[in-house]
This record gives C-alpha cells, sequence and structure tokens, in this order.
C-alpha cells in the first residue's frame, strides 16, 4: 500500500486481544496488502513510537503511518490516544481506523469527531469479525495516505 507519492504506508496496530491482533494481520495479508505492520499491545508503547522519545511527535514527520486503534486498552483508552494523535501537529492527518468492539453511539460519534478516519465495530462471532476484517483489508488496498508533516 504505497502513498500518492508511492512510499509504502506502516500500520501502527494498537489492540491488546492476541488472537484479535493475529486475525486482523491474517486478512490483511490476505487482502494482498504486505505492508510492515508494528503492533503494540498498549497505549503508552504506541505513544512512544508515534511521539517519539521528546514526545514531540517529530519522529513521525514524513512518515507514511496508518493507526488500527482499539478503543479499549489496559492503560488507557484508544479515545485518549485518538485525541493525542490528532492533536499533534506532526501527527494529526495521519489515518486513524477505530477498530473495536463498542457499538455505542456517542462513542462512535466522539471518535470522529475527534478525527477518526474510519470506526469499525468488531463483531462479537468470529465469521463476522473475519469478514469486517477481510473488508478493512480492501479498503487498505486502495487508501491514499498523506504524509504526515
Amino acid at each position: 500500500m504505497p502513498n500518492s507519492e508511492g512510499k509504502a504506508v506502516q500500520i501502527v496496530m494498537i489492540e491488546d486481544d492476541a488472537g484479535h491482533a493475529r486475525l486482523i494481520e491474517k486478512n490483511i495479508r490476505r487482502a494482498g496488502v504486505n505492508n510492515d505492520i508494528i503492533p503494540f499491545v498498549n497505549g503508552t508503547d504506541a505513544l512512544a513510537f508515534l511521539f517519539g522519545p521528546n514526545g514531540s511527535g517529530e519522529t513521525s514527520a514524513r512518515k507514511h503511518l496508518l493507526v488500527l486503534l482499539d478503543l479499549n486498552l489496559p492503560d488507557m483508552t484508544g479515545v485518549s490516544i485518538l485525541e493525542k494523535i490528532k492533536a499533534n501537529e506532526h501527527t494529526k492527518r495521519t489515518p486513524v481506523v477505530v477498530l473495536t468492539t463498542t457499538d455505542d453511539e456517542r462513542e462512535i460519534q466522539r471518535c470522529y469527531d475527534l478525527g477518526a478516519n474510519v470506526y469499525i465495530t468488531k463483531p462479537v462471532d468470529y465469521e463476522n469479525f473475519a469478514n469486517a476484517i477481510r473488508q478493512l483489508g480492501l479498503f487498505f488496498s486502495v487508501i491514499q495516505v498523506p504524509e504526515t508533516n
């Protein structure tokens, strides 16, 4: 999945459920997307990667990233991660795909208001979840990701 300049996009996956993470990766690969997937199981480590050692976010400048974000994480909410990504001048254009079991209308609206690009509800049963992830893989095969700076 190249961006508009043909540079490879890195997928930052923030998902604490190992089974869901494997399923997401498997179905992204099945859709023909071979980009690097950088997995994180908590928000603290993911934000450290996105914002770098000094916390400025400059480390993500000119990188081509797409964030896959679960809202229910062990150390912080996905909503607070989304807020931080969209509030930072170096990461605010990074596409964020929220992928979670939460289907609360207010939560969905809040994520869009904060700048989420796509909100996908993870179905509880495996077959529907696998189907949703296959569709996500197809989405990844056509998305254009801007340079973050």
